[in-house]
């Protein structure tokens, strides 16, 4: 055509510079991916087209996004990755099975969407390994949003794979935010006069010509239809006042003129592929023929230059598409859609054809919303919640009796909420209260606008929200009353909420009905959780310890939805062996289900705990993982473990600057746990560099908010600054309040945190004796940093008393201790303290090669392979493919030194940690 003949030639050669190099680096065994973006008409589709063309020894892979099919899930996706279905096969069977059954090639439950990411991304690569290959979207601003998440997903993951993906859109949509892009704009003065000159056969006056040049805004596609059919006295008359968001409609106008010349048969055979997305040649003859259109009428016409019927039906451009089905009445839009439901297998493709017939509806109809509803739930079946959801809304719209209405308008808004999409949710639960007049109706669709609140923050608007749906739940559902009890009180925790929400929360959950059958896990949880804020700890504990037993039985298969929730049971019981076996065995079972949307706050909860016992390299691994699961999944989480882990290892530039950054973010955002982490994070690097009264108020922040785990682990920094600076009466506080949170624990931990903060306000006889209680209960603990804290100040107490040879073999010991973990400022601190004993020791450089070389995704790489996990096995984790794994493992060895993974090992050897 000769639209796509010249705009190859005119004024492109910027753009096709870059589709060269995306070629050219295929070739050269780098992966790419580019979102081309401007206004209709400016020549993208053109664009993909030369890029095609010029892709030669590359396998090309195609799709094409179709409004109508928007809300199918997976549909672009499918479109894609078809010609590649026989390598299924090749597949990990996790992998395999996701793509199946989002493909519908099997039923299953919903795979989670990063999982089928992850499949498709071993199946391009798997595909590059016979020659490279090209993926193009045309239209990507309607795909579906599933298949968007997916192709966003993947693409930002390519790396060492001979894989590009090229998307052509409007406009950049979210999901695939981040990515290089290329904004294709108008064509400049002089290339858009070349290109109307080739078009325009009549001379014009110049004048004449500028004006059309400059309302066509350099658009090649406006220069190309707009003249079409004018007259040279109309075109000297110019467009009218034609401005920029104006100029689709003008396109669209233009090919509407065309079309209005043709019969009325090649207008319905129009109508009937707009409103037919997949471009199914014999399905348009078919339904066309319902309506009395044959070929022999249809195609007399000049149809040739806005529709093509081949192996697909392509049309001219999709404005075409949209010029056509909205220039047609609502009658014929609706026999249209009708005529293609008739076509539809209900056998081969039940939710396409219910999308037709809800589209051929001219007003409510139960058994075309009842049809939707089934549709609805194959969607979820795989894994298409987005989809799911517009059917359900869609399902909702065709219904008149209220109460199913309401029913239909809260499973909507479960599913919307679920799909991610909160401003739906909302009114579709002010759709439910509204026609509802079922009480418990009522409750889920408070539970939802709860659930609403709290993904929308983590702040203190979602815990009281919980708790009145929970009360509300009791009469008709007390195991879900019960979970959300426990979600009610978690989030107020999370949420560092007033301690008078945290009280209502749990003397509610002290108040239920024991439960029928005798307590499960959720019984113990809840009941512990109520009793540490309504008794305190000593009355929580032994109802915790059988809380702590009974989800040790929990397997990855049948960790419930509230796992997260029972998070601060092992911290609570101060045991550090469970809580770090029970983070590390929930996050694997979170990783195995693949509910990566809780993945981070089990991350937050293990990153901590791996920091507490200093296993820096792995807890930089998880903060990682961390990151890159709350962008994939856009949860605002703030950087819980990223603080203290900055903070231990004394980085004072980055650690200082994450802090503040926190503490104005996550405070303007409500998440005062993320605050409370910044300000006990700060009080940490500041007691390491000596800075005690700057450390005091940073812990104080801390401590003076109601929640139960960090403003407990905080009050050590408090006292030990306090004591520094001579305060005792701050110091003394902080220790009866530690007391009172210890001491009813008798664990290693609990007992030599609390030995160590004694010690530092005792007098001279029962100081020693503390100290060393505190290290040997330590010693027996996997907190090598607190273990390294009790040398340290053992051995500083030891030489302000005299006792300087022994204050030494402390001090040694506890330099030793930090330089090993990684603690920079504590070691520091140490090394001083250990010249003002009279030893000379050389500071340590923390620019030394080491494993700190690596980069946080290098790290976690590296720990992994060290630890026996295959390439494949190592992808799967990180949701990046062998190839890019093997890329990875190579830019280590050169790193370290090393030229094979058992060498690696012997390189990253674990941190010694004591039974």
């Amino acid at each position: 055509m000769a639209y796509e003949r010249h705009v190859r030639l005119v004024g492109r050669s910027s753009e096709c510079a870059v589709l060269d190099q995306t070629v050219a680096a295929l070739h050269t065994g780098e992966s790419r991916a580019l979102v081309m973006h401007g206004v209709p008409g400016v020549g993208k589709s053109a664009l993909l087209e030369y890029l095609e063309s010029s892709a030669t020894g590359v396998r090309v892979l195609r799709a094409v996004g179709v409004e109508s099919e928007m809300e199918l899930a997976f549909a672009t996706l499918h479109q894609l990755c078809a010609p590649l279905l026989d390598r299924l096969t090749e597949l990990p069977a996790p992998q395999r099975g996701a793509l199946e059954t989002v493909f519908g090639m099997h039923a299953g439950a919903a795979p989670e969407r990063f999982l089928v990411g992850l499949a498709v991304l071993s199946l391009l690569s798997d595909a590059s390994n016979a020659r490279p290959v090209l993926c193009v979207v045309d239209d990507a601003q309607w795909m579906d949003r599933s298949s968007a998440q997916v192709l966003g997903f993947v693409a930002r993951r390519l790396m060492a794979e001979s894989v590009a993906l090229v998307f052509a859109a409007r406009q950049r949509g979210h999901d695939l935010s981040g990515l290089p892009d290329l904004e294709v704009t108008g064509l400049g003065t002089a290339d858009a006069h070349t290109l109307l000159n080739s078009v325009t056969y009549a001379r014009l006056d110049h004048h004449v010509r500028d004006r059309i040049v400059a309302e066509a805004g350099g658009n090649p596609l406006a220069l190309l239809e707009l003249p079409r059919g004018l007259t040279v006295t109309q075109m000297a008359g110019g467009f009218g006042m034609l401005h920029a968001d104006a100029l689709p409609g003008r396109i669209e106008q233009s090919f509407l003129t065309r079309i209005e010349e043709l019969s009325e048969q090649s207008r319905l055979l129009l109508l009937v592929a707009a409103a037919e997305p997949i471009g199914d040649p014999i399905l348009v003859w078919r339904a066309a023929e319902r309506l009395g259109v044959t070929p022999a009428t249809a195609l007399t016409g000049h149809t040739e230059g806005l529709l093509s019927f081949d192996v697909r039906v392509v049309f001219r451009h999709p404005l075409v598409r949209s010029a056509v089905y909205r220039a047609a009445n609502d009658e014929d839009r609706r026999a249209a859609h009708l005529a293609l439901a008739e076509e539809t297998d209900p056998r081969v493709d039940p939710d396409r054809r219910a999308w037709h017939l809800a589209s051929a509806a001219a007003g409510p109809d139960e058994t075309v919303a009842a049809e939707l509803e089934t549709s609805a739930e194959r969607a979820q079946a795989r894994g298409g919640l987005a989809a799911a959801a517009a059917f359900l809304q869609r399902s909702m719209g065709l219904t008149t009796d209220d109460a199913r209405r309401a029913e239909r308008a809260v499973a909507a808004a479960e599913t919307s909420l679920r799909a991610g999409d909160l401003t739906a949710a909302r009114k579709l639960v002010d759709v439910a209260e509204r026609d509802t007049q079922d009480e418990f109706l009522r409750v889920r669709a408070q539970l939802v606008r709860s659930h609403i609140a709290f993904a929308a923050g983590f702040n203190s608007e979602a815990p009281p929200m919980l708790l009145a749906a929970a009360q509300r739940l009791e009469p008709f559902d007390m195991e879900l009353a019960r979970e959300t009890y426990l979600l009610a009180w978690a989030a107020a925790v999370f949420a560092a909420a007033d301690g008078e929400s945290q009280l209502a929360i749990s003397q509610a959950i002290s108040a239920l009905p024991p439960p029928e059958g005798g307590p499960r896990a959720i019984d113990l949880v809840l009941a512990g959780c109520a009793l540490l804020v309504t008794e305190g700890r000593g009355a929580a504990i032994p109802m915790l310890r059988r809380a702590m037993s009974a989800l040790a039985d929990y397997t990855e298969q049948d960790l419930p939805k509230w796992g997260w929730a029972a998070c601060g049971v092992s911290p609570a019981l101060w045991d550090d062996k469970i809580m770090c076996d029970s983070y590390a065995k929930a996050v694997e079972a979170v990783r195995a289900t693949g509910a990566l949307t809780d993945l981070p706050i089990y991350l937050a909860s293990w990153g901590i705990a791996t920091s507490l016992t200093g296993e820096f390299s792995s807890a930089a691994a998880i903060v990682a993982e961390a990151e890159a699961v709350a962008t994939a999944t856009g949860m605002p989480i703030a950087p819980h473990t990223k603080l203290l882990l900055t903070a231990l290892r004394g980085k004072e530039a980055e650690a200082s600057a994450l802090i503040a950054a926190t503490i104005e973010w996550a405070g303007a955002d409500g998440q005062l746990m993320g605050v409370t982490c910044a300000h006990w994070a700060d009080a940490v690097l500041n007691n390491g560099l000596g800075r005690y009264e700057q450390a005091i108020p940073a812990a104080q922040a801390s401590t003076q908010i109601t929640e139960l785990f960090v403003s407990v682990w905080v009050l050590p920094e408090l006292l030990e600054a306090a004591v520094r600076v001579g305060d005792d009466t701050i110091a003394l506080g902080a220790l009866t309040r530690l007391a009172d949170a210890a001491e009813p624990c008798d664990t290693d931990w609990a007992q030599g945190i609390l030995a160590r903060c004694r010690a530092l306000l005792a007098d001279e006889t029962a100081a020693e004796p503390l100290y060393r209680t505190a290290i040997e209960r330590l010693g027996r603990t996997r907190l090598r940093p607190d273990l390294a804290r009790a040398h340290l100040l053992y051995g500083e107490w030891l030489r302000r008393h005299g006792q300087r040879v022994e204050a030494r073999k402390q001090l040694r010991t506890a330099y030793e201790m930090f330089v090993s973990i990684g603690m920079e400022a504590f070691a520091e601190r140490a090394r001083r303290e250990l010249a003002a004993s009279g030893e000379a020791v050389r500071k340590h450089d923390p620019e030394a090669p080491s494993s700190d070389e690596l980069t946080a995704q290098e790290r976690q790489i590296a720990l992994l392979v060290r630890d026996g996990l295959s390439n494949p096995e190592v992808g799967a984790q990180l949701f990046l493919s062998p190839r890019t794994v093997e890329w990875h493992l190579s830019k280590i060895f050169t790193k370290l030194g090393v030229s094979s993974r058992r060498q690696l090992r012997d390189a990253l050897p674990r941190e010694t940690l004591q039974p």
